[in-house]
């Protein structure tokens, strides 16, 4: 970022692979340096399905996803961007974290799409000699997002193969009614930070600089770095709108993201429920689940029924006894004396609890102590009873 402030840049776009794990952080560094934030992902995209979990056979992995540049232009995009990168994860994860077209054209609302890099649909398409298919693709872009919210990207890193996608690009820019733009991708600083590169590429990928398949070997040496604005012009003079174009971009993106104060996800329960009564019933069914209590949720009580392995208690202690059941022993609220019920487990003394937790006897609701459930907090502000015993649990 201090580079970026150097060179005067007026924004600076994050496009990181599939992810946006430093968005926050980059936004952050670039508002303390004067410089527009353009929060963006350079996602991967399905050829089909990004349900599909396979290849044709001849590819491996790069048979199974494109890449493609999103950018958010406000808080709606910003939001879209989410929802497409934890899908991509949840849902389509196959070698890499996938969304696909369909999920894309549902959640375009506030972004603004590039064609992308080499290993995106439309330019692997031209290099395949597939022209009629990357007409396809550029018109199902346009007629999808719209010609204001699709740029042609062109690169230009010294790639022979650049050079040919981009002939096409500038010829369909005019065809469709599109727009070029100019980019640079930056792995790295400065100039001299290729060889720097080289080393922790092989180092993330455990291979050695005398590998001549290692995946840096790819890329091209002294080209991925922060170039300045004069240097970028010089790259691209026989198009000179596509370095004014980048500028455009960076006035359509305004994300304005607050800082000191919790937004909280707005949650909307299934029919029937409150949000304060779906709560309670994930509780009920999180009680079976991990420890094998019988409850029900009646209003803001919860009424405990029965248990079927008390060992699975996280007051169960083999060799002394239980201080749930102590204390519960000791309150005057118990004038009668508790019948008890111990485990059958070899080894160690059984640990004592009250007849209500067992199975076989549900006439009577449980006693428990809201300090021993697993996520009693002393000092904080999250409580499920009283501290003393009660007959029901309530929040």
């Amino acid at each position: 970022m201090d580079k970026a402030h150097d060179l005067k840049f007026p924004a600076l776009a994050i496009t990181d692979h599939g992810a946006m794990h430093g968005a926050i952080e980059f936004y952050q560094a670039a508002r303390e340096k004067g410089v527009k934030p353009i929060i963006g992902c350079e996602v991967y995209v399905a050829p089909g399905s990004r349900l599909d979990r396979k290849t044709n056979g001849t590819g491996g992995m790069r048979d199974v996803y494109n890449h493609l540049v999103l950018l958010a232009k406000d808080e709606v995009g910003y939001k879209n961007l989410i929802k497409l990168t934890t899908a991509a994860h949840l849902e389509g994860y196959y070698y890499k974290p996938r969304i696909d077209k369909e999920i894309l054209a549902a959640n375009k609302e506030g972004l603004i799409v590039l064609s992308g890099c080499l290993a995106s649909e439309i330019p692997e398409a031209i290099m395949k000699e597939q022209l009629a298919k990357a007409r396809d693709s550029v018109d199902w872009f346009k007629q999808t997002l719209g010609a204001e919210n699709f740029y042609l990207e062109l690169q230009n890193h010294g790639i022979a193969e650049q050079a040919k996608v981009n002939k096409h690009l500038i010829q369909w820019a005019k065809e469709f009614g599109l727009k070029c733009v100019a980019t640079n991708d930056v792995h790295y600083v400065e100039k001299s930070h290729s060889h720097a590169h080289d080393c922790l590429v092989c180092i993330g990928t455990q291979s050695l600089l005398s590998d001549p398949k290692r995946m840096s070997a790819g890329y091209a040496k002294e080209q991925f770095y922060l170039r300045s604005p004069e240097d970028m012009k010089a790259r691209f003079a026989e198009i000179p709108e596509a370095i004014q174009n980048t500028l455009e971009v960076a006035e359509k993106c305004n994300l304005e993201i607050e800082f000191g104060k919790l937004h909280y996800p707005v949650f909307h329960p299934p029919e029937h429920f409150t949000r304060e009564g779906f709560l309670r019933q994930w509780l009920v069914e999180g009680l079976l689940l991990r420890y094998s209590i019988h409850a029900k949720a009646v209003g803001e009580v919860f009424i405990v029924e029965g248990i079927d392995d008390p060992r699975r208690l996280p007051t169960y202690v083999v060799g002394q006894a239980s201080r749930l059941s102590g204390e519960a022993n000791a309150s005057p609220e118990n004038s009668h004396p508790a019948k008890k019920i111990t485990s059958n487990q070899t080894g160690g003394t059984p640990v004592p609890l009250f007849a209500p937790f067992t199975s076989f006897d549900k006439s009577q609701p449980a006693s428990i102590t809201g300090r021993h459930l697993p996520h009693w907090q002393q000092a904080g502000s999250t409580s499920f009873g009283n501290e003393s015993p009660s007959r029901n649990v309530t929040k």
